[in-house]
């Protein structure tokens, strides 16, 4: 059960400042949650085996196969500014 004290040291932590009616309602969601995990305690799973996910996951992504190359000529007249065959940026970092 969390008490007031550890309330306001929670909210101190996470630099918040709640009203004292929110922080007595906070506190009782914080305490109805920490019953849950009471409740999850008290299950007995003696011979479960632990388990990451309740359904396997199976990549599904296709294979990565190269396919028809655009030409230079249809990329040059895609990008904005071209300079000797090569596409033209602007500097994004600064020379010394």
């Amino acid at each position: 059960m969390i008490e007031a004290a550890e309330l306001s040291h929670l909210l101190n932590l996470a630099r918040l400042e709640l009203p004292e009616a929110e922080q007595q309602a906070m506190r009782g969601e914080l305490n109805a949650i920490l019953g849950y995990f009471e409740q999850l305690q008290a299950v007995d799973t003696e011979g479960v085996e632990e388990m990451q996910r309740p359904v396997s996951l199976v990549n599904v992504m296709r294979d990565d196969v190269p396919g028809e190359m655009l030409p230079h000529s249809a990329l040059e007249a895609l990008a904005p500014e071209t300079q000797d065959g090569f596409v033209k940026v602007p500097r994004t970092v600064d020379a010394e």
